[in-house]
């Protein structure tokens, strides 16, 4: 009885928040937790889980994975809306059931908070789980980096017949295919194959997980992502199945790759620039992989894809392309800055910094970001703005960054911000608006009003 009334209260909450275009997408499940709380094991039979989790990367990997799902005929249901802890993904499920529980597709491709992982993984007992990286993130909600790696090996632990997809870059990461029964898949970056010329040792995770030595690297793509090696207890590297084995092309628009895979080699020209979407890109072929996907349908995924919201998601607007990239930790930050330096023509520039819950209420971690890299490129920014909660703490990081101070505009009106900024940029220029994560809701919110774009949850 209580599973039924669960089911039904939250399709008509669904139903009734999504007519007022509010969402519906954590609210519902909140309802439901709460009239049963162990909905999520009830429900975990009705149900194919792929789960995807990690600290950057998660939204973006699951677009791409939706994609070989759709080449694979397999219909699903995923939380497109990035809600992604508990309450989110107990709307997602039970949007995909009848109100007499029966569920209109089989497979739930889901985004996974990394500490709710811990909990929700037991419950769900997904069939696969990709994990893209771990990084320092939120740590007034995390605490220490490995607090958030054991989150999901305790996840994985109680998942033994799991198969897992992991990064074999990511020390943190593969360390999770170490002594377990699980079936595992690695991807990565071949050696050498795109060596980080400015590698920094005091990385966050520069010593062995087992043995706490310092590790010796051959390679490095960026932070401590690369092919690493303990010389004392001799932790390596793993072999990786799926594998870039060239980048071939690299710009502010896209990135062609040679990808490696046990069934040959072939390149693909990614929908999406960035080293750190190669990443994700890869994590997904080995989704693909799984699936049985045939080398052709696998390019034509990557080469198709559609971002998702906020994640390097572009809006074409009177003769300018406005680009949203979500940005929440150092490591994302300065790869999003880094993939800027290729941008060649002049741009316009917002940061918005947020210190909600949902943001991270520390924003110490925003000297721990290579702000330095604007100020290297002032020539190419015909205007900067700061925006948000704390904008003047985002001022005034950047004056320390060298950033020219006559160059930073303060906007804490989401309107007045996107107005400043279309009326800056000249026609084909671009507008990169780097916003957290509530910050990134408030000015996407205003965009759609005034461009109709699809609600966030679509």
């Amino acid at each position: 009885m209580k599973l039924t009334a669960a089911i039904i209260i939250t399709k008509l909450a669904i139903i009734g928040l999504r007519l007022i275009k509010k969402g519906g997408t954590t609210l519902p499940g909140k309802i439901a937790l709460k009239i049963s709380p162990d909905i999520l094991s009830e429900l975990s039979n009705k149900f194919r889980i792929i789960m995807v989790t990690g600290t950057n990367g998660k939204t973006t990997t699951c677009r791409i994975a939706s994609g070989m799902l759709d080449k694979s005929g397999i219909k699903y249901i995923t939380n497109k809306s990035g809600a992604n802890l508990a309450s989110g993904i107990t709307t997602t499920l039970i949007d995909a059931l009848t109100l007499t529980g029966r569920a209109m597709v089989r497979t739930a491709l889901l985004e996974t908070d990394e500490a709710a992982f811990r909990t929700v993984a037991p419950k769900l007992k997904p069939e696969i789980v990709i994990v893209t990286n771990f990084f320092k993130d939120q740590l007034d909600r995390f605490g220490e980096l490995y607090n958030t790696l054991n989150y999901v090996r305790e996840g994985i632990l109680s998942s033994p017949e799991t198969t897992l997809i992991l990064n074999a870059d990511d020390s943190l990461c593969a360390s999770l295919g170490q002594g377990v029964d699980n079936p595992v898949l690695y991807f990565g970056f071949a050696d050498e194959v795109y060596p980080e010329s400015n590698f920094n040792s005091n990385n966050d995770a520069p010593y062995c997980i087992n043995c706490s030595t310092r590790y010796l690297y051959s390679s490095a793509t960026f932070a401590h992502l690369g092919h690493y090696r303990c010389p004392s207890c001799n932790y390596e590297r793993p072999k990786a199945q799926i594998e870039c084995t060239q980048v071939l092309h690299y710009d502010n628009l896209t990135s062609t790759v040679e990808i490696n895979t046990p069934a040959g080699k072939f390149a693909a020209k990614l929908a999406l620039p960035g080293l750190y979407n190669i990443y994700n890109a890869l994590a997904a072929t080995c989704l693909g992989h799984y699936l049985n996907l045939e080398e052709e349908s696998i390019v034509q995924v990557l080469q198709g894809f559609e971002s998702g919201f906020g994640r390097m998601e572009t809006v074409n607007v009177m003769d300018r392309e406005i680009k949203m990239i979500l940005v929440k930790n150092p490591t994302g930050f300065n790869q999003v800055l880094k993939y800027m330096m290729t941008q060649r023509n002049k741009c316009v520039v917002a940061l918005a910094l947020n210190d909600k819950l949902a943001d991270g209420t520390d924003i110490s971690w925003i000297w721990d970001v290579d702000f330095e890299i604007l100020s290297f490129m002032q020539d190419k920014i015909r205007s900067l703005c700061v925006s948000g909660v704390r904008a003047e703490d985002m001022a005034v990081r950047l004056k320390y960054a060298g950033v020219d101070e006559t160059l930073i505009n303060i906007k804490h009106d989401e309107k007045q911000l996107v107005n400043h900024l279309i009326n800056e940029a000249k026609e084909n220029e671009a507008i990169y608006i780097l916003p957290t994560y509530s910050a990134m809701l408030d000015i996407r919110q205003v965009l759609k009003n005034r461009f109709n774009l699809k609600d966030f949850w679509k």
